[in-house]
């Protein structure tokens, strides 16, 4: 498992009577993957992975192994109410042939360091996969510090990258600071990533990626290259459509995307509902003006 380059947070497709559309998964995986991504992740918030009925969810790991798995690594976003469920997934992904897991805090429950702790390595431990710790204390409630990262690594091995989506930049210097090179770290926020790889990231798990996948990947390997001003010019013209990923209504935006350039349909899973009215009208004109100059 290579913890590096632009992995798109997948979202999940479903046919009209909102079922999961399996052959376009496979489809759209392949596309990701022919313009340079180097892994899949799903099922994630992005993913409508809340959503999914536990069986839906690993029959849709299936279908991303069968499709890419021979090519780069299928990543399963394991997240859920307790651990005993989260442990369950996890070895499920493992064996429909995922390489690596993206471990999140429990939903809904805020507990202590010690709670939060004993969740994760419960997870770390459940299987032989590579993990990555996925930070994202604005969407879950739940911030685990740079000092708490180090004692997550010391204590699992298996603990090989982190999710970074606090959107503060001082966490990936923090923590390289406290772990040097020991995890591979990732800019988990779509509007952040050029700050993000001059912080020291290697990795970017992207949304918009689903939608602008040559964009996305042309301009996180200038990044990283140090071609600034070609970043520049690129991250100019993206950020409106980056900064789509950081709202609450990012899925419904990013499918709406994928629509316009005929890679995907707007359909989401209740609770969330398609885009209607000013709302609509108001991202439509976004998205089509920046379209009308795409670099």
């Amino acid at each position: 498992m290579t913890w590096r380059g632009v992995m798109p947070a997948t979202t999940t497709a479903f046919n009209v009577d909102l079922t999961i559309d399996h052959e376009f998964v496979a489809r759209h995986a392949e596309w990701l993957i022919d313009h340079g991504c180097t892994g899949i992740v799903a099922p994630g918030s992005l993913g409508e992975g809340a959503t999914l009925m536990p069986e839906e969810k690993v029959q849709l790991l299936e279908t991303l192994v069968k499709a890419v798995g021979d090519r780069v690594p299928v990543v399963a976003a394991v997240s859920a109410l307790s651990t005993a469920e989260a442990v369950q997934f996890a070895k499920d992904a493992e064996r429909v042939g995922c390489q690596g897991l993206m471990v999140l805090p429990p939903y809904v429950y805020r507990g202590t360091w010690e709670e939060m702790r004993f969740h994760f390595g419960a997870i770390f431990m459940a299987t032989n996969l590579s993990c990555m710790l996925y930070n994202n204390p604005i969407a879950y409630g739940t911030d685990v510090t740079p000092e708490q990262v180090r004692e997550l690594a010391d204590r699992y091995p298996m603990m090989h990258a982190v999710k970074e989506s606090s959107a503060d930049i001082r966490r990936v210097t923090g923590i390289r600071a406290l772990c040097g090179d020991r995890l591979a770290l990732f800019v988990g926020v779509d509007d952040v990533i050029v700050e993000g790889i001059d912080a020291g990231a290697v990795g970017w798990i992207a949304g918009l990626v689903n939608a602008c996948p040559k964009e996305s990947v042309d301009l996180f390997n200038l990044a990283m290259a140090g071609k600034k001003e070609e970043a520049r010019k690129l991250y100019e013209w993206f950020l409106p459509l980056l900064r789509l990923d950081t709202t609450f209504d990012f899925v419904h935006l990013i499918k709406l995307l994928q629509a316009d350039v005929g890679m995907g349909n707007k359909r989401v899973r209740p609770p969330r509902l398609e885009l209607s009215g000013e709302r609509l009208a108001e991202v439509q004109k976004l998205v089509r003006d920046c379209l009308a100059n795409r670099p």
